[in-house]
């Protein structure tokens, strides 16, 4: 292997660990994961003061996604409502090689959770839906995690994943669509604005939680 020329990449001596990678997964790609992405994003800005990427990446794609396509102009809405930036975004196709590099997959139902267990990649253990995920995450308590000043975001991630699959089996959804996000593609924008707001609720235990700092009140 061949190291970096000098003042490209990573400097003589010193370890880079992987980003932890977010994935978020719904049918298009162009309404619920692309809104679920930039308010993630957002709230990790918020809670940091700056946009993490090098230790967190966040994602989104489609399991029918519209390759190359803009996301739907009510979740634009509904992102500028939430001062999130829809910009530069892109739909994609869920591939194979986003599952295996993701290290977390948040899923808008549990039809999407199955169909990306079904790629194989051993997914089970690192894909829930989002209101599936957030459930698990109120169980957890937040002192059992990596300080992530002293250990980094990436390594406190990647602990909160294995604890909330360690829950999952004992933590069951109280009703069947408990774990739903539905779909609000041809629907009026007040109905993507109720989806934007169960998406932010969600979101806020789970970017708590991997951060270990609250949210602004």
């Amino acid at each position: 292997m061949t190291a970096p020329a000098e003042g490209r990449g990573i400097p003589a001596g010193t370890y880079a660990p992987a980003p932890f990678r977010i994935l978020h997964v719904s049918t298009g790609n162009v309404c619920r994961s692309p809104i679920t992405e930039r308010l993630t994003r957002h709230a990790l800005g918020d809670r940091l003061g700056a946009w993490p990427g090098a230790e967190l990446v966040v994602e989104s794609a489609g399991t029918w996604g519209h390759e190359g396509a803009p996301m739907e102009a009510h979740a634009e809405t509904v992102l500028a409502d939430f001062g999130a930036d829809a910009s530069g975004f892109k739909g994609r196709e869920l591939l194979d090689g986003h599952v295996i590099q993701a290290d977390l997959v948040l899923t808008a139902t549990r039809d999407h959770r199955a169909q990306v267990i079904s790629m194989g990649h051993s997914a089970g253990l690192r894909t829930f839906t989002l209101k599936e995920f957030t459930r698990l995450v109120r169980a957890i308590d937040p002192a059992t995690l990596p300080d992530p000043l002293q250990d980094g975001l990436a390594e406190r991630a990647r602990a909160l994943v294995r604890a909330a699959a360690a829950l999952r089996g004992w933590l069951l959804a109280p009703t069947v669509d408990a774990d739903e996000v539905h779909d609000p593609y041809g629907a009026p924008l007040t109905f993507f604005q109720a989806i934007g707001e169960e998406i932010q609720e969600a979101l806020g235990p789970v970017v708590t939680a991997l951060t270990g700092l609250p949210g602004p009140r």
